[in-house]
């Protein structure tokens, strides 16, 4: 069911005010994983199957040692297939002049300018 004329009006205020006000929580909330990193996911599986097969070993043999240390080897390779990958670029430092203007300003700044001149459109 559509939303009334009304109903939108206080949605979009809503929104705006989060924007506005929260513009910290709404930048942490929405960030993207990005791409998973495949390379640490398979190793992270393959890991992990060594140390399910050392747990296996481990019964058969009948040496709870060789378990205990398969099943922190599983539990290795499922963080490393979990874990994110590592930004390795260096943070990109602002430059500083009369040609930066708006630019300077935060992500849900500018969004935000964008936002109130679409609405103004209207």
């Amino acid at each position: 069911m559509p939303l009334s004329e009304r109903e939108q009006r206080l949605l979009d205020e809503m929104e705006r005010s989060l924007y506005q006000n929260d513009a910290d929580f709404v930048s942490t909330v929405s960030q993207r994983r990005g791409a998973p990193n495949y390379r640490l996911l398979v190793g992270g599986v393959l890991i992990a199957l060594a140390g399910v097969a050392a747990i296996v070993v481990g019964v058969v043999i009948k040496q709870p040692v060789v378990g205990v240390l398969g099943f922190i080897v599983v539990f290795g390779g499922a963080l490393l297939a979990i874990s994110s990958p590592r930004r390795t670029d260096s943070p990109v430092s602002p430059v500083a002049g009369p040609s930066r203007g708006k630019s300077h300003a935060g992500f849900m700044d500018r969004m935000n300018e964008r936002w109130e001149r679409r609405q103004g459109e209207r």
